[in-house]
């Protein structure tokens, strides 16, 4: 059988993308660029060219080619500017790629779409989650000019939801449902491997969190949880990694709750795959997701996870099997799971992580996603790619 010859991938990110940092979409782009890379498939990344990020218009971020375009910074006529030197280039240079990849479903999507249905490219969509529903172009109370966006990302060949609930929402939203298949973020599981040194006798329970410190993560419902289920008590530790504009409040909860000696605030950590490494069970408060790269990173590295019923964590999350889930916001509910997990058995724990890994392995594994991926740019239609998930 004749081997399929590599194929040149173009992703369109509406965000800044650098080698580190970034939210969930950004990681996602460098995560699979990376893997396609690895397997021979080029990639190239198009983004803006943000006042806050690096200011150069092509450069590379390990290994991936990147493309900033340059737009006025005024309003409206840069968002204008910006999508038309968006389209001459799809037109022009654009079109030696196989496929465009669109990862953020807002105004640079909508151009990408319009572009490869009239060039004849196949253009995959993927909607990320809550900002494209709550604040994007798919917002209930969208603009004249956000309505026309909207409009023209219906045009894509195929869209990736990446929990069932945004599949669900897409339907709602007039999408064609043979075009939608549900397809998450991808982990890479060699990278964060199941756990194989035991914990020490005596060590503390650990609970971890990885994110941005900011509102819609749920923290102040963790620390309250937290109080409630521990207070007094020098054998628990909760380990918070990542930064953002609540750490100082976070700490003065913390603090005020009696707590503090407890809670570890890590910030960035590069290798958060060691500091996974050294907990009992993965935490997870959202009161709102598309699906959380942290999740799949915690249930890969073999952890049980206690997580809010948001989308992608219900998808994942099987309580009595995997973790526990709980409704966002319930500080009662969290503190019962949160001793129950610290009362476990170590051995039970470990079961509960080993279904845990075996579960993201099946669903949401590198080679998996991406080898779907590769189905879709080739042009299968996502119906199909569907029945055969």
């Amino acid at each position: 059988m004749e081997r399929e010859r590599p194929l040149r991938i173009l992703m369109v990110l509406e965000s800044d993308f650098t080698a580190r940092g970034g939210g969930g979409a950004e990681s996602q782009v460098r995560t699979l660029a990376r893997h396609l890379i690895r397997t021979g498939q080029p990639v190239a990344v198009m983004t803006p060219l943000f006042a806050f990020g690096p200011q150069v218009t092509a450069e590379r971020s390990s290994g991936i080619a990147v493309g900033r375009l340059q737009y006025p910074r005024v309003p409206l006529l840069g968002a204008g500017v910006m999508c038309l030197r968006l389209a001459a280039f799809l037109l022009g240079r654009g079109r030696r790629y196989d496929a465009w990849h669109v990862h953020i479903g807002h105004h640079m999507g909508a151009v990408t779409c319009l572009v490869g249905a009239l060039v004849g490219k196949p253009v995959v969509v993927k909607i990320s989650g809550w900002w494209e529903l709550e604040k994007g172009v798919m917002a209930k109370d969208r603009s004249l000019l956000d309505a026309v966006a909207h409009r023209l990302l219906k045009r894509g060949a195929a869209f990736q939801a990446i929990s069932t609930r945004i599949a669900a929402e897409l339907v709602r939203q007039g999408f064609p449902a043979e075009r939608i298949v549900v397809l998450p973020n991808a982990v890479d599981t060699a990278r964060f491997a199941a756990r194989r040194v035991a914990r020490a006798p005596g060590a503390p329970f650990t609970a971890v969190f990885v994110g941005r410190l900011v509102p819609e993560k749920g923290l102040d419902t963790l620390l309250d949880a937290w109080a409630s289920a521990f207070a007094g008590r020098d054998d628990v530790r909760l380990r918070l990694v990542g930064g953002g504009r609540l750490e100082a409040a976070l700490r003065e909860q913390a603090r005020a709750l009696g707590i503090g000696g407890q809670v570890e605030f890590l910030g960035h950590q590069d290798k958060v795959e060691e500091i996974i490494a050294t907990a009992d069970v993965g935490v997870l408060p959202s009161n709102i997701e598309g699906l959380s790269n942290t999740l799949l990173e915690l249930m890969a590295s073999g952890l049980p996870t206690i997580a809010t019923r948001v989308s992608g964590s219900e998808d994942f999350v099987v309580g009595g099997r995997n973790g526990w889930i709980f409704d966002p916001g319930d500080t009662k509910a969290l503190a019962a799971h949160l001793a129950a997990a610290a009362a476990l058995p170590a051995a039970a724990r470990d079961e509960l992580g080993r279904r845990a890994r075996v579960d993201v392995e099946q669903a949401s594994a590198l080679d998996r996603v991406v080898g779907r991926l590769l189905e879709l740019y080739r042009g299968t239609p996502p119906h199909a790619l569907a029945k055969a998930v």
